[in-house]
């Protein structure tokens, strides 16, 4: 079972190659690959990426594996890079596509290929060399069947540490290996991601990773299940062995000596002692006590048998239980507890005393820059074996990139292969290509930024994923909308033409606004705006005609500036310049003045336009009514709204009662985290349906209608009138507190290559427009928008989760 693991241990190589120029790269050795071949032996270990001088590259890979230098010494595995000559042809220096993996070697012969973009940071290169090393001491498995087998063949001989990880590659398997390396000889390491299996075991909380101890080597009944305990703190290298050394101490300690001068190996590690306080007379009941105890506490504390007839010191006479902390000096506690819980209680409670002190100074810290997305994670990690039909969209590299989006009107998807966030957008986007598949003119292409990171840096993208377009003779276009599936196809779709479109009799005028036009992409937009302006209007056409650019692939927009255009205007009582809202599902067909005719500010008009008088509220469309900066008055409901409630307040709206809030509701099924909402303002929660007023942007207070009162016109006007008077008491005051990320966005390729791209702030959902990249034929396609310098930081990038406590409902909606 662990025969392989000493020969590892004589000593192990880890090189890499890479494939492009780069800078040296302090205490990373630099080999050729005559050089690199000649110092292959037996029984080392080398991990070999090429690298080709004339072909530039990002130097993130070799800053991390530069970071990876130190740790990987300590376990006596060696780092250098190897460098090929332009000339020189090989499986490792010729073929595209081995150049994105790296290669692990024992000797000359060849154990593991990895691809690249598994090794993303430190702990990830750590991780994996591990793994691939101790490939008998560490056993992967993927069902409970699996662990079961393991566990019955080592009954009697060893014991496990079974372990579960979200994902290879992490800091917590980075952990769990090097507990490995070291304890891989004394005990089977047993390892999982899958979430099925850690739940089939009785865990609960399945959101971390968990490592158990298995007691199989006191098994001696094959029938009898092995003990199992779980190790309660986070999955570090250093948690870990401290958890291993307080499984290897003694159960139980017997004792005849002063409590106070009594030390174990619990003590060194932390731990506090529990005495059980026995005498000759209940010796065996006392002993089966104390053993009990000590396996509830195995791992929290230790636990000693205090023979009291024996004692020379006295001990109060009711006392029979002693704790001692760990802490030096202070006095130890004598106890009167004549139940098990009671003293588990007793030791636990203290603990957490202790662990509350931690996490506030650990606070006072600041965030934890580890914090990840594990929503996000856990579902690109759940579906991470479901086959993608990629093939139906372009894979493009360096030398493909520029020749592809030159030919043809292409989407391009730039992501990370190694990012959740990414990984989880490759997913809608594929989603998206099925949709479209056979039907669409737009090729849809995407390129991995992890391995073409130049490419990226010239087309400006400094965060993953992004999606543009790219049409001959126009600037591309970035797509700033959900990252979802529906979005994205809208966004694709209303693409198909040019906006806004020339509109040139009024019969074709009267088809547009019907939706008959372009009824195919009604679905997409179920706003169709017409700009009505004078052929004099020179100035007004061309900013409305911006502002229809601007809002491309959101709104169906359209202009008519014909000789005839009063006959429409007089028609819709509409004064030039105007905008004709055609809302297709209603039916009807509004009138909209342009007092100015600034592109800003008929966006501004548009996009306030298609908000609806009373929308349910959702995630994705919240941010558009919130930054109205009006109170909320929201209407929650389990279920779809009732009619009558909908009309009474519309008719609110229609009267101009409701012109200081936002009237909406929102449904508990669509939305479930309303049921969060409700209980930060509720205590208890009373019965749906519920209508309150949410000042937000001024005091936070939250007003509720009475629950006994009909939501009808009558009362509600009533109830607003005595909140303008001050008559109404508020039911809770939410914290003044800003709802942002716990860090900011990494800009990636800041990172990578110390340049980004200036980003203008998007106020509504729109498409950015940016420079023109349309070079000639024999230069790269590039976005060059502007171009500031950073130092190079972090490799990791974070996607945030917004908080979702009070109305916190928001989200950022690219």
């Amino acid at each position: 079972m662990f025969s392989g693991f000493n020969v590892f241990r004589v000593g192990i190589s880890f090189v890499i190659m890479c494939i492009f120029y780069m800078p040296t790269v302090n205490s990373l050795p630099e080999l050729s690959p005559q050089k690199y071949f000649s110092t292959l032996q037996p029984g080392k270990a080398s991990l070999a990426y090429f690298c080709q001088a004339d072909s530039p590259r990002t130097s993130v890979f070799l800053e991390e594996l530069n970071e990876a230098v130190r740790p990987l010494q300590d376990y006596g595995i060696s780092v250098a890079k190897v460098n090929c000559v332009k000339e020189e042809i090989s499986r490792y220096c010729g073929k595209e596509k081995d150049l994105m993996k790296a290669y692990l070697f024992k000797g000359n012969i060849l154990l593991r290929e990895f691809p690249t973009d598994t090794l993303f940071d430190v702990n990830a290169i750590v991780a994996h060399v591990l793994f691939a090393l101790l490939f008998n001491e560490v056993k992967y498995i993927t069902n409970l069947e699996d662990l079961q087998n393991i566990e019955n063949a080592l009954k009697g001989k060893a014991n496990i540490i079974f372990s579960y990880v979200r994902a290879i590659g992490i800091p917590e398997h980075r952990a769990v290996m090097e507990a490995a390396f070291v304890y891989g000889t004394t005990y089977q390491f047993v390892l999982t991601t899958e979430i099925a299996l850690l739940e089939s075991i009785g865990s609960e909380d399945v959101e971390y990773a968990h490592l158990y101890f298995f007691h199989c080597k006191l098994v001696l009944d094959l029938t009898q299940q092995c003990r199992r305990t779980l190790m309660e703190q986070p999955l570090t290298t250093l948690n870990i062995h401290l958890f291993i050394k307080t499984m290897k101490a003694s159960l139980l300690t017997e004792v005849a000596e002063d409590p106070q001068q009594v030390s174990t190996v619990h003590l060194q590690l932390g731990l506090p002692l529990v005495f059980i306080v026995s005498q000759q007379a209940t010796y065996e009941a006392d002993r089966r006590t104390a053993e009990w105890v000590a396996w509830r506490l195995l791992g929290k504390a230790g636990v000693l048998l205090l023979l009291r007839d024996s004692l020379e010191v006295n001990i109060p006479q009711d006392a029979n239980v002693v704790f001692k902390r760990a802490e030096e000096g202070v006095p130890v506690e004598f106890l009167v507890l004549h139940d098990v819980d009671l003293i588990i209680s007793h030791v636990e409670n203290n603990m957490h005393i202790e662990e509350i002190q931690e996490d506030e100074d650990n606070d006072m810290e600041g965030p934890d820059i580890d914090v990840q997305d594990d929503e996000v994670a856990e579902t690109v990690f759940r579906d991470r074996k479901r086959k993608l039909p990629l093939e139906l969209t372009v894979e493009l590299t360096e030398e493909t990139f520029n020749a592809t989006v030159m030919a043809s009107d292409s989407i391009v998807l730039f992501y990370a292969g190694w990012q959740a966030v990414s990984m989880a957008f490759l997913q809608s986007y594929i989603d998206v290509a099925v949709k479209l598949k056979g039907t669409s003119t737009m090729l849809l292409t995407r390129i991995n930024c992890a391995d073409w990171s130049d490419v990226c840096t010239k087309q400006n993208v400094t965060e993953f994923p992004i999606v543009k377009m790219y049409k001959k003779g126009e600037n591309p276009v970035s797509y700033a909308g959900m990252l979802g599936t529906e979005d994205l196809l809208k966004f694709i779709q209303l693409n198909r033409i040019s906006y806004p479109v020339n509109i040139i009799s009024i019969q074709e005028a009267e088809e547009y606004l019907s939706g008959e036009l372009y009824k195919d992409l009604i679905s997409y937009s179920s706003v169709s705006v017409l700009g009505l302006f004078s052929p004099t209007m020179k100035t007004a056409k061309e900013d409305f005609s911006e502002a229809g650019n601007y809002l491309k692939g959101y709104v169906i927009t359209g202009i008519y500036s014909e000789e005839d255009v009063l006959l429409l205007s007089t028609k819709y009582a509409a004064s030039l310049p105007a905008l004709l809202l055609a809302r297709h599902t209603e039916g009807k067909i509004e009138s909209v003045p342009l007092a100015s005719t600034h592109a800003q500010d008929i966006v501004q008009i548009i996009t306030d336009a298609l908000l609806e008088m009373f929308p349910e509220i959702t995630v994705e469309n919240l941010p558009s009514y919130f930054r109205l900066q009006k109170p909320l008055l929201i209407l929650f409901s389990d279920g779809t709204v009732n009619p009558q409630y909908k009309k009474a307040i519309l008719t609110l709206v229609k009267q101009k009662y409701l012109d200081s809030f936002t009237p909406c509701w929102l449904n508990l099924k669509n939305t479930p985290v309303g049921r969060g909402i409700l209980r930060a303002y509720f205590d208890p929660l009373p019965p749906l349906p519920l209508l309150v007023l949410v000042n937000l942007h001024s005091g936070g207070q939250v007003f509720a209608f009475p629950s006994d009162q009909a939501i009808i016109e009558e009362n509600l006007v009533l109830w607003l009138k005595k909140l303008e008077a001050g008559l109404e008491n508020h039911i809770t005051i939410l914290p003044a507190q800003e709802w942002k990320p716990p860090l900011p966005a990494y800009d990636f390729l800041s990172m990578i290559d110390a340049a980004t791209s200036h980003r203008g702030t998007r106020k509504v959902p729109k498409c950015m427009k940016e420079t023109d990249v349309q070079e000639n034929d024999k230069e790269q396609h590039e976005d060059k928008s502007a171009v500031r310098k950073e130092p190079i930081e972090t490799l990791r990038i974070k996607h945030w989760n917004r908080k979702s406590d009070g109305i916190t409902l928001e989200e950022d909606s690219e």
